[in-house]
């Protein structure tokens, strides 16, 4: 399935779409009046006497000159709950069944903001027990942005990491005291989504291809997909989400004005400069594990800060291309 209306990709993908059709391949264009934007592919794999499938989710596109300069995070998994999903969800674009109900997936514009605005009304009821910590391009929705407001007010500290458009104003006693909004702009674009609700110590997590806005809600085919595994749900909050909020290098703080403040380390801080914290850890994932047993050592205690992981799934920063770590 291939998206004609991509910005800045029209011709490239219309030229591919003729090449794929010309080959034999079944190529759709996606549903009339919605512009799909969701980023999944699914394998399905013959593996001795049984089926295999495999699913990719991602928050950035499919764009080899994309991907060398966007921040984005994907999801590599054989689950089947997810593999259900990701085929019910290519059968309704193609428009070969009607809208079904979703095992792990939630779909725009099929309920995607009522599930937003639900998990913060959720987390709205820990009061100041509860914590948000949500990572996307823009927020612009009234709704979700009033929802965000409440939950404020009920005490639950918000962090939000908001490259682009706010329209929330953090910071104004009485509504949005407990709400702060940082934007990180870079040598690489911040392109990820990516939502974390305390939920009473469960720690939810969830990608998405989709900002908080109502052309994502409405216009759009969206996806939102949890992640599952706790190794991988630890990853994203304590080293991703963590690293992006401590920036104090290229961070800016959305001030109660509608302003923007340039943050500077204070008080003999260290400079924190998240892009390079996650090119560091690229560069040593992608180091070869040593044969001396003194450097194996070294390399298992250096490798403690971060777990080491096994399963089935995979998270993936398309940050400079890291290999993903199995799940």
């Amino acid at each position: 399935m291939i998206e004609l209306r991509a910005r800045f990709d029209e011709k490239r993908n219309i030229t591919w779409a003729r090449v794929l059709e010309e080959a034999g391949v079944h190529v759709v264009y996606g549903v009339v009046g919605l512009k799909t934007h969701c980023k999944a592919s699914l394998v399905v794999r013959r593996e001795g006497d049984a089926i295999r499938r495999y699913v990719h989710l991602s928050t950035g596109n499919y764009n080899p000159l994309t991907a060398r300069t966007y921040g984005d995070i994907s999801l590599f998994t054989a689950r089947e709950v997810f593999a259900d999903d990701t085929g019910a969800m290519f059968n309704l674009l193609t428009g070969y069944s009607a809208p079904p109900s979703w095992k792990r997936f939630t779909v725009a514009p099929l309920g995607l903001a009522e599930r937003i605005i639900e998990l913060i009304e959720r987390e709205r009821m820990y009061g100041r027990s509860g914590r948000i910590v949500a990572k996307m391009n823009a927020l612009v929705d009234p709704e979700v942005i009033s929802a965000l407001y409440r939950a404020s007010q009920s005490g639950v500290s918000i962090d939000l990491l908001v490259r682009g458009i706010c329209c929330l104003r953090p910071g104004i006693p009485g509504m949005s005291e407990n709400i702060r909004v940082l934007s990180v702009v870079d040598r690489y674009l911040e392109h990820a989504r990516i939502f974390h609700f305390h939920a009473g110590g469960r720690r939810e997590v969830y990608l998405s291809s989709a900002d908080w806005m109502p052309r994502n809600f409405l216009r759009r085919v969206e996806v939102m997909f949890p992640v599952d595994d706790e190794s991988l749900r630890d990853r994203l909050v304590d080293e991703i989400l963590t690293i992006s909020r401590e920036d104090n290098v290229k961070a800016r703080m959305l001030l109660p004005d509608g302003t923007y403040q340039r943050l500077h380390p204070e008080n003999g801080d260290p400079l924190r400069r998240s892009q390079q914290r996650f090119i560091a850890l690229a560069r040593r994932s992608a180091e070869v594990p040593p044969t001396r047993k003194d450097d194996r050592d070294a390399h298992v205690a250096a490798e403690r800060e971060s777990p080491a992981k096994s399963g089935v799934s995979a998270v993936q920063p398309a940050l400079l291309g890291k290999p993903s770590l199995p799940s």
